[in-house]
């Protein structure tokens, strides 16, 4: 499923965003680095909001039309 590809990938790049935050020293790049682990973090949530939002489709009882 091309949504799970995209929140493992999404997981690997903000667990590199986490490594480089942690390695800068220069103020303006720990500036960068921050804005670049929110990004990530955001898209990450986005991703995951979506897939859990798919799992729930799939679940639901077709037969309950309380919704």
């Amino acid at each position: 499923m091309l949504l799970l590809d995209d929140l493992a990938r999404t997981k690997s790049e903000l667990e590199n965003a986490y490594a480089t935050f942690e390695n800068m020293v220069e103020p303006d790049l720990i500036d960068a680095s921050i804005y670049e682990v929110k990004a990530v973090q955001m898209r990450y949530q986005f991703l995951l909001a979506r897939v859990k939002q798919i799992e729930d489709s799939y679940t639901k009882n077709p037969l309950d039309a309380s919704d």
